[in-house]
């Protein structure tokens, strides 16, 4: 067990205290500090404001007015700071102290009201004389920006009963947030005067048809508390990338450094030390702790966000707890087999063709992502997350869902789970004592297979 130990360590000192290993631990806490700090000025900076003409050739008659008023400064002024109250109102109430600068202030998102001129022409306008304009100037110059050109049944159906839309003409590499408002307009304006053409008032009929957004509250135990839907959906994804990244991470050392000490015949030194089985033993367990280290500094990093917005009560501790015993399982297993494929070749290149289906099995969880968790109980979420090796990313989808399974469920899996650890150690020990001190042409599967049945 000393001797176990000793390797452990060596193992853990060796690729923690390298440049390598913090500089890719510690890049993403990085990078997000650097979005969270260069975004808000990025937003804050004050984008071009748009000045310039809108054609409008309108056999209707019918269009142009409500158009002039949809573009009119006024107008979208008070359609941003109606879509800020709606962004306003679908924040969570305890985020909302966080997002209200930036949403408040919508120009520094959809950029500085526009002043656009609408100029109505008639119908016998020679439209390719008219879009020479557009190959000319900037968006900012009071130039021609857009020609609209409604059609004659837009309003009125034909004789078959359809109804006409519109063709639009712009500049190239107009901002499309200008294409987005004068589509609106268009839209808006035709709906508006085919509902006057029956007789109807446009305001009432929007009245009918507008719906105030609900928010669900859920009910609990403890008593009523207001529904995130996407915080509940990105719940599961993030306890599963949790794992996968700890596991992989710790996986991945381990085989690169079987494969390195390997080829340059350090292995050999080592083993006339300690066995192959203290070897291998001492190597899954030093990666453990690296798993481990990486594992703990994500999770401390999204619990300190969840308790900055206040939104730790969403978290149950003993999902912290299962966590922790889902990843010593998936990590052994894991681990298991990249000890086995980094001893069974000689370098990193002859690896990829055993390492692809282990990685394959890992990722088959993140694929069914969404089916397992909108509806975790079905008859094939139960099965898999019972099936090994993908189990524990299962069984924690279904575990951080909004209707987790019941508790023998769980300890079914974790029974199954460890069992699957005995399993793969068990192979890993055949395969890494005897590929250990092999060179040569790299096995195949077969002759995996092979080894494996020798005593």
């Amino acid at each position: 067990m000393k001797k176990i130990l000793h390797v452990a360590l060596r193992e853990l000192a060796s690729t923690v205290l390298t440049k390598g290993f913090l500089f890719g631990v510690l890049m993403t806490p990085v990078m997000i500090g650097i979005v969270v700090v260069a975004l808000p000025m990025l937003i804050n900076e004050e984008p071009p404001k748009i000045d310039g003409e809108i054609v409008l050739i309108d056999p209707t008659g019918q269009v142009a007015g409500p158009m002039r008023t949809f573009l009119a400064p006024t107008e979208v002024a008070e359609r941003r700071e109606a879509t800020a109250e709606k962004i306003r109102e679908a924040i969570p109430e305890n985020l909302r102290p966080f997002a209200k600068e930036e949403v408040g202030d919508m120009d520094k998102v959809l950029g500085s009201v526009p002043e656009l001129r609408l100029t109505e022409m008639p119908t016998d306008t020679d439209l390719e004389a008219e879009k020479a304009p557009l190959l000319v100037g900037t968006s900012q110059d009071g130039g021609r920006l857009a020609i609209a050109v409604v059609h004659d049944n837009a309003i009125d159906p034909d004789d078959a009963g359809t109804y006409g839309t519109y063709d639009l003409y712009i500049r190239e590499k107009l901002d499309d947030r200008l294409i987005d408002e004068i589509k609106d307009g268009l839209r808006d304006s035709i709906v508006d005067a085919r509902v006057r053409a029956r007789g109807l008032d446009p305001a009432d009929i929007s009245a009918l048809t507008r719906l105030p957004r609900v928010r669900p509250k859920t009910v609990t135990d403890q008593g009523e508390r207001e529904n995130l839907e996407v915080l509940n959906m990105l719940l599961p994804a993030g306890f599963m990338v949790l794992l996968l990244i700890s596991c992989m991470t710790g996986g991945q050392y381990l085989m690169t450094t079987v494969i390195e000490e390997k080829s340059s015949r350090v292995v050999e030194v080592l083993l006339s030390a300690v066995s192959p089985m203290e070897l291998m033993t001492g190597k899954i367990l030093g990666q453990l702790a690296v798993g481990l280290i990486v594992l703990g500094l994500y999770a401390g990093m999204g619990i300190a966000g969840l308790v900055s917005f206040s939104l730790l009560g969403l978290v149950d501790p003993w999902l912290i707890f299962y966590l922790i015993i889902f990843y010593l399982i998936s990590y052994f297993v894991v681990g298991s087999f990249m000890a086995a494929i980094g001893a069974a070749v000689n370098e990193m290149r002859e690896a990829q063709t055993l390492m692809m289906p282990v990685v394959l099995v890992i990722m088959i969880p993140w694929m069914l992502w969404m089916p397992i968790s909108r509806d975790p109980n079905s008859l094939f979420a139960t099965i898999a997350s019972l099936v090994p090796p993908i189990n524990p990313f299962v069984m924690l989808l279904r575990m951080t869902s909004t209707t987790p399974p019941p508790m023998w469920q769980v300890w079914l899996s974790i029974g199954i789970g460890i069992a699957s650890v005995y399993a793969a150690l068990w192979m890993a020990a055949k395969i890494f004592r005897i590929g250990i001190l092999m060179h040569g042409k790299p096995p195949n599967f077969t002759t995996l297979i092979r080894w494996l049945r020798m005593a």
